[in-house]
Protein backbone atom coordinates (compact mmCIF):
# COMPACT_ATOMS: atom_id res chain seq x y z
CA UNK A 1 0.00 0.00 0.00
CA UNK A 2 0.96 3.88 -0.65
CA UNK A 3 1.63 5.84 2.11
CA UNK A 4 -0.69 8.30 3.35
CA UNK A 5 -0.69 11.79 3.60
CA UNK A 6 -0.70 13.06 7.12
CA UNK A 7 -3.98 15.58 6.03
CA UNK A 8 -6.06 12.66 4.79
CA UNK A 9 -4.68 10.33 7.73
CA UNK A 10 -6.07 13.29 10.11
CA UNK A 11 -9.03 13.79 8.56
CA UNK A 12 -10.36 10.33 7.95
CA UNK A 13 -9.07 9.40 12.00
CA UNK A 14 -10.80 12.70 13.35
CA UNK A 15 -13.87 11.77 11.69
CA UNK A 16 -14.15 8.34 12.68
CA UNK A 17 -13.14 9.22 16.59
CA UNK A 18 -16.33 11.67 15.73
CA UNK A 19 -18.45 8.80 14.87
CA UNK A 20 -19.07 9.84 11.32
CA UNK A 21 -17.93 9.19 8.28
CA UNK A 22 -14.90 10.42 6.54
CA UNK A 23 -15.48 12.64 3.38
CA UNK A 24 -12.62 11.21 1.64
CA UNK A 25 -10.65 8.33 1.71
CA UNK A 26 -13.36 5.79 1.89
CA UNK A 27 -11.63 3.49 -0.25
CA UNK A 28 -8.93 3.10 2.68
CA UNK A 29 -11.08 1.47 4.71
CA UNK A 30 -13.54 -0.15 3.00
CA UNK A 31 -14.29 -4.01 3.16
CA UNK A 32 -16.48 -6.73 1.80
CA UNK A 33 -19.83 -5.63 -0.27
CA UNK A 34 -18.16 -7.11 -3.73
CA UNK A 35 -21.68 -7.85 -4.73
CA UNK A 36 -23.70 -4.68 -3.17
CA UNK A 37 -20.80 -2.56 -4.97
CA UNK A 38 -20.97 -4.86 -8.68
CA UNK A 39 -24.92 -3.84 -8.46
CA UNK A 40 -24.76 -0.21 -7.79
CA UNK A 41 -21.45 0.07 -10.72
CA UNK A 42 -24.71 -1.32 -12.84
CA UNK A 43 -27.09 0.95 -11.89
CA UNK A 44 -24.50 3.49 -12.48
CA UNK A 45 -24.17 2.46 -15.73
CA UNK A 46 -27.67 2.31 -16.50
CA UNK A 47 -27.87 6.32 -15.97
CA UNK A 48 -25.06 7.19 -17.98
CA UNK A 49 -26.91 5.35 -21.03
CA UNK A 50 -29.83 7.41 -19.77
CA UNK A 51 -31.71 5.06 -18.09
CA UNK A 52 -32.87 5.55 -14.55
CA UNK A 53 -32.68 3.91 -11.00
CA UNK A 54 -33.83 4.00 -7.80
CA UNK A 55 -32.77 2.28 -4.67
CA UNK A 56 -33.88 1.94 -1.04
CA UNK A 57 -30.83 1.00 1.15
CA UNK A 58 -32.31 -0.55 4.17
CA UNK A 59 -30.19 -1.36 7.32
CA UNK A 60 -29.64 -1.42 11.32
CA UNK A 61 -28.22 1.86 12.89
CA UNK A 62 -24.68 1.63 12.16
CA UNK A 63 -25.18 -1.34 9.45
CA UNK A 64 -23.36 0.97 6.87
CA UNK A 65 -26.08 2.84 4.95
CA UNK A 66 -23.97 6.56 5.03
CA UNK A 67 -20.67 4.72 3.99
CA UNK A 68 -22.42 2.76 1.06
CA UNK A 69 -23.93 5.78 -0.49
CA UNK A 70 -21.25 8.25 -0.39
CA UNK A 71 -19.13 5.59 -1.58
CA UNK A 72 -21.65 4.92 -4.75
CA UNK A 73 -21.74 8.45 -4.97
CA UNK A 74 -17.66 8.76 -5.26
CA UNK A 75 -17.99 5.40 -7.74
CA UNK A 76 -20.91 7.70 -9.97
CA UNK A 77 -18.53 11.03 -9.79
CA UNK A 78 -15.87 8.24 -11.32
CA UNK A 79 -17.92 7.86 -14.26
CA UNK A 80 -19.01 11.90 -15.31
CA UNK A 81 -22.03 11.65 -13.20
CA UNK A 82 -23.58 14.80 -10.95
CA UNK A 83 -24.01 13.78 -7.63
CA UNK A 84 -26.66 15.55 -4.70
CA UNK A 85 -27.01 14.58 -1.58
CA UNK A 86 -29.02 15.46 1.65
CA UNK A 87 -29.85 14.40 5.01
CA UNK A 88 -33.42 14.48 5.77
CA UNK A 89 -35.14 16.10 8.94
CA UNK A 90 -37.62 17.39 10.33
CA UNK A 91 -37.37 21.05 8.17
CA UNK A 92 -36.09 19.02 5.34
CA UNK A 93 -38.62 16.93 3.86
CA UNK A 94 -39.73 15.52 -0.12
CA UNK A 95 -43.05 17.11 0.70
CA UNK A 96 -44.48 20.07 3.17
CA UNK A 97 -46.32 22.92 3.20
CA UNK A 98 -43.69 25.11 5.00
CA UNK A 99 -40.98 25.42 3.02
CA UNK A 100 -39.40 21.74 3.59
CA UNK A 101 -39.37 20.59 0.94
CA UNK A 102 -38.13 23.42 -1.02
CA UNK A 103 -35.35 23.40 2.16
CA UNK A 104 -34.60 20.00 0.85
CA UNK A 105 -34.05 20.74 -2.58
CA UNK A 106 -31.78 23.81 -1.72
CA UNK A 107 -29.63 21.65 0.86
CA UNK A 108 -29.60 19.58 -2.65
CA UNK A 109 -28.32 21.67 -4.76
CA UNK A 110 -25.87 22.87 -2.14
CA UNK A 111 -24.47 19.82 -2.14
CA UNK A 112 -23.95 19.20 -5.84
CA UNK A 113 -20.57 17.44 -6.66
CA UNK A 114 -18.83 16.40 -9.67
CA UNK A 115 -15.81 14.51 -10.20
CA UNK A 116 -13.69 18.29 -10.36
CA UNK A 117 -15.33 19.37 -7.35
CA UNK A 118 -16.23 16.39 -5.00
CA UNK A 119 -17.49 18.24 -2.01
CA UNK A 120 -20.54 20.35 -3.06
CA UNK A 121 -20.70 23.54 -4.51
CA UNK A 122 -20.45 22.45 -8.08
CA UNK A 123 -23.84 24.23 -9.51
CA UNK A 124 -22.17 27.44 -10.79
CA UNK A 125 -19.32 25.31 -12.14
CA UNK A 126 -21.39 23.02 -14.18
CA UNK A 127 -23.61 26.02 -15.68
CA UNK A 128 -20.61 27.05 -16.92
CA UNK A 129 -19.26 24.23 -18.33
CA UNK A 130 -22.80 24.64 -20.67
CA UNK A 131 -22.25 28.26 -21.33
CA UNK A 132 -18.44 27.87 -22.25
CA UNK A 133 -19.19 25.22 -24.55
CA UNK A 134 -22.66 26.83 -25.86
CA UNK A 135 -20.61 30.35 -26.51
CA UNK A 136 -17.52 28.38 -28.34
CA UNK A 137 -19.96 26.73 -30.68
CA UNK A 138 -21.85 29.87 -30.99
CA UNK A 139 -18.88 31.69 -32.31
CA UNK A 140 -18.25 28.99 -34.14
CA UNK A 141 -21.31 28.73 -36.28
CA UNK A 142 -21.77 31.95 -36.08
CA UNK A 143 -24.80 32.42 -34.33
CA UNK A 144 -25.70 34.06 -31.09
CA UNK A 145 -25.29 32.63 -28.31
CA UNK A 146 -29.06 33.18 -26.93
CA UNK A 147 -30.13 30.58 -29.97
CA UNK A 148 -27.74 28.09 -29.24
CA UNK A 149 -28.99 27.93 -25.86
CA UNK A 150 -32.61 27.94 -26.95
CA UNK A 151 -31.63 25.00 -29.40
CA UNK A 152 -30.07 23.23 -27.04
CA UNK A 153 -32.75 22.94 -23.95
CA UNK A 154 -36.14 23.26 -26.22
CA UNK A 155 -36.76 19.88 -25.45
CA UNK A 156 -37.03 21.16 -21.26
CA UNK A 157 -39.59 23.52 -22.21
CA UNK A 158 -41.93 20.53 -22.41
CA UNK A 159 -41.06 19.03 -18.64
CA UNK A 160 -43.07 21.12 -15.59
CA UNK A 161 -40.76 24.08 -14.92
CA UNK A 162 -39.28 23.77 -17.50
CA UNK A 163 -39.81 27.02 -19.68
CA UNK A 164 -39.17 29.00 -15.89
CA UNK A 165 -35.97 26.53 -16.07
CA UNK A 166 -34.05 27.66 -19.41
CA UNK A 167 -35.00 31.27 -18.99
CA UNK A 168 -32.71 31.82 -15.97
CA UNK A 169 -30.12 29.65 -17.85
CA UNK A 170 -30.73 32.02 -20.58
CA UNK A 171 -29.78 35.01 -17.70
CA UNK A 172 -26.91 33.22 -16.34
CA UNK A 173 -25.60 33.27 -20.28
CA UNK A 174 -26.54 36.64 -20.65
CA UNK A 175 -24.48 37.57 -17.08
CA UNK A 176 -21.95 35.43 -18.95
CA UNK A 177 -21.64 37.53 -21.53
CA UNK A 178 -21.61 41.11 -20.06
CA UNK A 179 -19.49 40.32 -17.39
CA UNK A 180 -22.58 40.74 -14.52
CA UNK A 181 -21.97 39.11 -11.76
CA UNK A 182 -24.84 40.13 -9.71
CA UNK A 183 -27.00 38.48 -12.88
CA UNK A 184 -25.16 35.45 -12.30
CA UNK A 185 -25.38 34.98 -8.46
CA UNK A 186 -29.58 35.76 -9.12
CA UNK A 187 -29.46 32.81 -11.34
CA UNK A 188 -27.59 29.96 -9.55
CA UNK A 189 -29.92 31.43 -6.04
CA UNK A 190 -33.19 30.38 -8.43
CA UNK A 191 -31.41 27.44 -9.31
CA UNK A 192 -30.63 26.27 -5.94
CA UNK A 193 -34.18 27.11 -4.59
CA UNK A 194 -33.39 29.97 -2.46
CA UNK A 195 -35.94 32.50 -3.47
CA UNK A 196 -39.24 32.13 -1.52
CA UNK A 197 -41.47 35.04 -3.49
CA UNK A 198 -42.13 35.29 -6.95
CA UNK A 199 -41.94 39.22 -6.74
CA UNK A 200 -38.46 38.90 -5.65
CA UNK A 201 -37.77 36.63 -8.75
CA UNK A 202 -39.24 38.65 -11.73
CA UNK A 203 -37.64 41.29 -10.53
CA UNK A 204 -34.25 39.75 -10.34
CA UNK A 205 -34.80 37.74 -13.92
CA UNK A 206 -38.05 38.07 -15.57
CA UNK A 207 -39.53 34.91 -14.60
CA UNK A 208 -42.88 34.22 -13.12
CA UNK A 209 -42.31 31.04 -10.64
CA UNK A 210 -39.57 29.85 -8.25
CA UNK A 211 -39.45 26.40 -7.04
CA UNK A 212 -41.67 25.43 -4.66
CA UNK A 213 -42.48 22.95 -2.49
CA UNK A 214 -44.54 20.86 -4.92
CA UNK A 215 -42.24 20.87 -7.41
CA UNK A 216 -38.82 19.96 -6.45
CA UNK A 217 -39.28 16.62 -8.10
CA UNK A 218 -40.01 17.93 -11.36
CA UNK A 219 -36.45 20.12 -10.86
CA UNK A 220 -34.57 17.27 -10.19
CA UNK A 221 -36.25 15.56 -13.58
CA UNK A 222 -35.29 18.36 -14.76
CA UNK A 223 -31.48 18.78 -13.55
CA UNK A 224 -30.85 14.91 -14.75
CA UNK A 225 -31.83 16.22 -17.74
CA UNK A 226 -29.94 19.43 -18.12
CA UNK A 227 -26.64 18.07 -16.32
CA UNK A 228 -26.58 15.35 -19.57
CA UNK A 229 -27.13 18.20 -22.47
CA UNK A 230 -24.03 20.28 -20.19
CA UNK A 231 -21.94 16.97 -21.20
CA UNK A 232 -22.24 14.79 -18.25
CA UNK A 233 -23.22 11.26 -17.36
CA UNK A 234 -26.58 12.46 -15.27
CA UNK A 235 -27.79 12.46 -12.05
CA UNK A 236 -27.25 10.75 -9.35
CA UNK A 237 -29.93 11.96 -5.82
CA UNK A 238 -28.59 10.26 -2.18
CA UNK A 239 -31.03 11.37 0.62
CA UNK A 240 -30.02 9.75 4.08
CA UNK A 241 -32.09 9.06 7.52
CA UNK A 242 -35.11 8.89 5.51
CA UNK A 243 -36.10 7.44 9.08
CA UNK A 244 -37.43 10.90 9.96
CA UNK A 245 -40.28 10.38 7.64
CA UNK A 246 -41.03 7.19 9.83
CA UNK A 247 -41.19 10.18 13.22
CA UNK A 248 -43.22 11.82 11.40
CA UNK A 249 -46.33 12.00 14.11
CA UNK A 250 -48.95 13.75 11.79
CA UNK A 251 -50.27 10.75 9.31
CA UNK A 252 -51.11 12.86 6.94
CA UNK A 253 -47.66 14.28 6.66
CA UNK A 254 -46.18 11.25 6.62
CA UNK A 255 -48.57 9.95 3.75
CA UNK A 256 -47.71 12.60 1.68
CA UNK A 257 -43.99 12.06 1.89
CA UNK A 258 -44.51 8.72 0.82
CA UNK A 259 -46.78 9.68 -2.38
CA UNK A 260 -43.85 11.12 -3.21
CA UNK A 261 -41.65 8.33 -3.20
CA UNK A 262 -44.30 6.50 -4.81
CA UNK A 263 -44.07 8.98 -7.76
CA UNK A 264 -40.26 8.76 -7.89
CA UNK A 265 -40.79 4.76 -7.91
CA UNK A 266 -43.70 4.70 -10.41
CA UNK A 267 -41.56 6.94 -12.76
CA UNK A 268 -38.42 4.97 -12.13
CA UNK A 269 -40.33 1.79 -13.03
CA UNK A 270 -42.39 3.19 -15.90
CA UNK A 271 -39.56 4.69 -17.73
CA UNK A 272 -41.31 8.38 -18.22
CA UNK A 273 -37.78 10.12 -17.36
CA UNK A 274 -34.12 9.82 -17.82
CA UNK A 275 -30.45 10.11 -16.59
CA UNK A 276 -31.78 9.87 -13.30
CA UNK A 277 -31.07 7.85 -9.89
CA UNK A 278 -32.42 7.69 -6.63
CA UNK A 279 -30.76 5.93 -3.87
CA UNK A 280 -32.46 5.97 -0.31
CA UNK A 281 -31.36 5.34 3.02
CA UNK A 282 -33.61 3.95 6.18
CA UNK A 283 -33.86 1.53 8.86
CA UNK A 284 -35.56 -1.77 8.67
CA UNK A 285 -38.45 0.20 10.40
CA UNK A 286 -38.68 2.75 8.13
CA UNK A 287 -39.17 -0.03 5.10
CA UNK A 288 -41.40 -2.99 7.23
CA UNK A 289 -43.49 -0.82 10.22
CA UNK A 290 -47.28 -1.83 8.63
CA UNK A 291 -48.34 1.37 11.10
CA UNK A 292 -45.95 3.97 10.17
CA UNK A 293 -43.56 3.02 7.61
CA UNK A 294 -43.67 2.67 3.78
CA UNK A 295 -45.90 -0.86 4.49
CA UNK A 296 -48.47 1.56 5.79
CA UNK A 297 -48.74 2.51 2.23
CA UNK A 298 -50.41 -0.23 0.30
CA UNK A 299 -48.94 1.03 -3.18
CA UNK A 300 -45.18 1.01 -1.77
CA UNK A 301 -46.20 -2.31 0.08
CA UNK A 302 -47.05 -3.74 -2.92
CA UNK A 303 -43.99 -2.56 -5.14
CA UNK A 304 -41.35 -3.45 -2.27
CA UNK A 305 -42.71 -6.26 -1.15
CA UNK A 306 -39.29 -9.08 -0.90
CA UNK A 307 -39.18 -11.38 -3.77
CA UNK A 308 -40.95 -14.44 -2.13
CA UNK A 309 -38.30 -17.22 -4.37
CA UNK A 310 -35.85 -15.55 -2.12
CA UNK A 311 -36.97 -14.91 1.11
CA UNK A 312 -38.00 -18.82 1.31
CA UNK A 313 -35.08 -19.70 -0.18
CA UNK A 314 -32.35 -17.92 1.80
CA UNK A 315 -30.59 -16.02 -0.96
CA UNK A 316 -30.86 -12.54 -2.03
CA UNK A 317 -32.48 -10.63 -4.75
CA UNK A 318 -30.31 -7.68 -5.58
CA UNK A 319 -32.62 -7.17 -8.87
CA UNK A 320 -35.63 -5.11 -6.97
CA UNK A 321 -35.70 -1.54 -5.61
CA UNK A 322 -34.88 -2.60 -1.61
CA UNK A 323 -30.94 -3.58 -1.15
CA UNK A 324 -30.46 -4.95 2.25
CA UNK A 325 -27.62 -4.23 3.81
CA UNK A 326 -25.84 -7.38 6.03
CA UNK A 327 -23.75 -7.07 9.25
CA UNK A 328 -20.00 -7.54 9.40
CA UNK A 329 -19.25 -10.97 9.32
CA UNK A 330 -15.96 -11.34 11.99
CA UNK A 331 -13.69 -11.87 9.20
CA UNK A 332 -15.02 -8.49 7.54
CA UNK A 333 -14.41 -6.96 10.74
CA UNK A 334 -11.01 -8.48 11.15
CA UNK A 335 -9.53 -6.51 7.95
CA UNK A 336 -11.47 -3.65 9.18
CA UNK A 337 -9.47 -3.45 12.49
CA UNK A 338 -5.76 -4.05 9.63
CA UNK A 339 -7.27 -1.39 7.41
CA UNK A 340 -7.27 1.17 10.29
CA UNK A 341 -4.23 0.45 12.24
CA UNK A 342 -2.69 1.02 8.96
CA UNK A 343 -4.36 4.57 7.79
CA UNK A 344 -3.57 5.18 11.22
CA UNK A 345 0.14 4.31 11.30
CA UNK A 346 0.10 6.63 7.93
CA UNK A 347 0.61 3.72 5.54
CA UNK A 348 3.71 2.56 6.87
CA UNK A 349 3.73 -1.18 8.73
CA UNK A 350 6.90 -0.10 10.63
CA UNK A 351 4.55 2.59 12.52
CA UNK A 352 2.25 -0.07 13.44
CA UNK A 353 1.52 0.18 17.64
CA UNK A 354 -0.58 -3.05 17.74
CA UNK A 355 0.52 -6.34 16.35
CA UNK A 356 -1.95 -8.74 14.74
CA UNK A 357 -2.17 -10.60 18.23
CA UNK A 358 -3.91 -7.32 19.44
CA UNK A 359 -6.27 -7.07 16.98
CA UNK A 360 -7.30 -10.97 17.35
CA UNK A 361 -6.94 -9.80 20.90
CA UNK A 362 -9.15 -6.96 20.67
CA UNK A 363 -11.79 -8.20 18.89
CA UNK A 364 -12.24 -11.35 21.43
CA UNK A 365 -12.31 -8.75 23.75
CA UNK A 366 -15.41 -6.72 22.43
CA UNK A 367 -16.93 -10.61 21.60
CA UNK A 368 -16.94 -11.47 24.85
CA UNK A 369 -18.08 -8.43 26.13
CA UNK A 370 -21.14 -7.89 23.87
CA UNK A 371 -21.33 -10.77 21.79
CA UNK A 372 -22.55 -10.31 18.38
CA UNK A 373 -23.60 -6.77 18.84
CA UNK A 374 -20.50 -5.08 17.45
CA UNK A 375 -20.78 -7.23 14.36
CA UNK A 376 -24.23 -5.17 13.92
CA UNK A 377 -23.60 -2.09 15.12
CA UNK A 378 -19.59 -1.71 15.00
CA UNK A 379 -19.52 2.10 15.79
CA UNK A 380 -18.34 2.19 19.32
CA UNK A 381 -15.73 -0.41 18.93
CA UNK A 382 -13.98 1.46 16.27
CA UNK A 383 -13.67 4.40 18.24
CA UNK A 384 -12.49 2.57 20.93
CA UNK A 385 -10.21 0.93 18.60
CA UNK A 386 -8.89 3.78 17.16
CA UNK A 387 -8.52 5.41 20.92
CA UNK A 388 -6.31 2.77 22.08
CA UNK A 389 -4.25 3.07 18.88
CA UNK A 390 -3.89 6.87 19.96
CA UNK A 391 -2.73 5.57 23.63
CA UNK A 392 0.09 3.55 22.40
CA UNK A 393 1.22 6.44 19.85
CA UNK A 394 1.05 8.51 22.68
CA UNK A 395 3.13 6.45 24.82
CA UNK A 396 5.56 4.29 23.14
CA UNK A 397 6.86 0.94 24.58
CA UNK A 398 3.09 0.64 26.27
CA UNK A 399 1.88 -2.79 26.48
CA UNK A 400 -1.46 -3.35 24.71
CA UNK A 401 -2.37 -6.28 26.96
CA UNK A 402 -2.78 -4.83 30.51
CA UNK A 403 -5.12 -1.75 28.25
CA UNK A 404 -7.55 -4.49 26.82
CA UNK A 405 -8.49 -5.83 29.92
CA UNK A 406 -8.92 -2.06 32.30
CA UNK A 407 -11.33 -0.81 29.35
CA UNK A 408 -14.99 -1.82 29.73
CA UNK A 409 -16.67 -0.84 26.31
CA UNK A 410 -20.17 -0.60 25.89
CA UNK A 411 -22.18 -1.22 23.05
CA UNK A 412 -24.62 1.58 21.83
CA UNK A 413 -28.07 2.39 24.14
CA UNK A 414 -31.44 3.41 22.65
CA UNK A 415 -30.65 6.87 23.14
CA UNK A 416 -27.21 6.70 21.41
CA UNK A 417 -28.75 4.34 18.66
CA UNK A 418 -31.18 7.63 17.92
CA UNK A 419 -28.23 9.86 17.79
CA UNK A 420 -27.16 7.64 15.40
CA UNK A 421 -29.66 8.66 13.17
CA UNK A 422 -27.94 12.04 12.55
CA UNK A 423 -24.12 11.36 13.05
CA UNK A 424 -23.78 9.90 9.34
CA UNK A 425 -24.18 6.00 9.97
CA UNK A 426 -20.20 5.42 10.85
CA UNK A 427 -21.59 2.21 9.39
CA UNK A 428 -19.55 -1.37 9.25
CA UNK A 429 -17.78 -0.04 6.54
CA UNK A 430 -18.27 -4.19 5.04
CA UNK A 431 -18.21 -2.95 1.67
Amino acid sequence: MDMIRPRDRDLIVQALRAGVVPRAGQHLIQVGRAKEVEVMLRDVERIVVGGTVFRIVIGEYGAGKTFFLNLVRAIAMQQKLVTVHADLNPDRRLQGAGGQARSLFAELMKNLSTRAKPDGGALAGVVDKFVTQANTDSKAQGTSLEKVIQARLSPLTDMVGGYDFVQVIGAYARAFEEGNEVLKADAVRWLRGEYTTRTEARAALRVRNIIDDDQIYDYLKLFGRFVRVAGFGGLLVCLDELVNLYKLANRQARDNNYEQILRILNDVLQGTTEGIGFLLGGTPEFLLDSRRGLYSYPALQSRLAENAFASQSGLTDYSGPVLRLTSLTPEDFYVLLQKLRHVFAFGDPAKYSLPDEGIQAYMAHTAKRLGDAYFRTPRTMITAFLGLLAILEQHPGTDWRPLLGAVHIEADSGAAAERAMDDDDLASFKL
